[in-house]
């Protein structure tokens, strides 16, 4: 099993050694920020290189789904953007979350069905360089992947396309999803599940609160949460508060194979 964190962009493969991973994940900018491109790091070549395995995150300001063109057009310019900025460096993926209709939306219709075809359009005009993750997200009542009904919706549309899912544990708990059979629920869906976020939760079942706590803190059983990346057979990336992060690895290591 891969066990990894996610950590600063500045020096990845040091954060990675200090740590003992060999799996990280990082933003390439500002995530709450909309640049108008993505600089070229000048270590690239030494990313590519690096046996360490490495995610990047999209920014949170990306919304392909909404129906506001102000937000779904420069979505779509910079998850291009984006995507080609990490294949750059080897990227095994890009996270993106699912978004929300009424993210923005000027509509205000909040029909689901326009975010579901807002994403197919996305991926049907632009072939990207790596695979795009999409992951579940912990609130909103018109969010495309926080239930798995919605995510079935979105599937059935996108499924066809270079697509994989990231399934975080936090998200699915604040959505109310029951994480015991989550991974066979989540798979009979996305036929696949391409890395884990492996998070505990600082609130109770179906709060919706987005806030991450380290792995034997919070609200979550962490025997419920290694369950999940055994099942899932994915690389497991933790984005638990950074003052826990060798506890954290170190837990997952006592009960996952190596």
């Amino acid at each position: 099993m891969r066990i990894g964190v996610h950590i600063d962009q500045t020096n990845p493969l040091k954060e990675a050694a200090v740590r003992g991973v060999d799996v990280v994940q990082f933003f390439l900018g500002d995530p709450q920020a909309w640049p108008k491109h993505v600089p070229v790091r000048e270590d690239a070549a030494t990313l590519r290189e690096s046996a360490v395995a490495l995610y990047v995150h999209a920014p949170y300001v990306i919304n392909v789904a909404t129906t506001n063109n102000r937000i779904r057009i420069p979505s779509r310019k910079m998850l291009g953007q984006q995507a080609a900025a990490a294949a750059a460096i080897g990227a095994k993926g890009l996270i993106v979350h699912g978004g929300h209709v009424l993210k923005g939306d000027l509509s205000g219709s909040g029909d689901p069905d326009i975010g579901v075809d807002n994403w197919r359009k996305t991926l049907e005009r632009e072939a990207f360089p790596l695979p795009i993750l999409i992951e579940n997200t912990a609130g909103g009542d018109y969010a495309m992947a926080r239930r798995l009904d919605r995510l079935a919706r979105l599937w059935d549309a996108i499924g066809d396309y270079e697509v994989g899912f990231c399934l975080d544990t936090c998200h699915f708990h604040a959505a109310g999803e029951d994480l015991g059979d989550i991974v066979d629920r989540v798979t009979a869906i996305t036929g696949r599940i391409d890395l884990v976020h492996a998070n505990n939760s600082r609130d109770a079942f179906g709060s919706g609160a987005d806030r991450h706590a380290n792995l034997e803190d919070g609200q979550i059983d962490p025997a419920a949460i290694v369950a999940v990346i055994k099942a899932a057979g994915a690389p497991a990336i933790l984005e638990t508060p950074g003052e826990g992060h060798l506890a954290d690895i170190a837990f997952l290591r006592e009960h996952l194979p190596a």
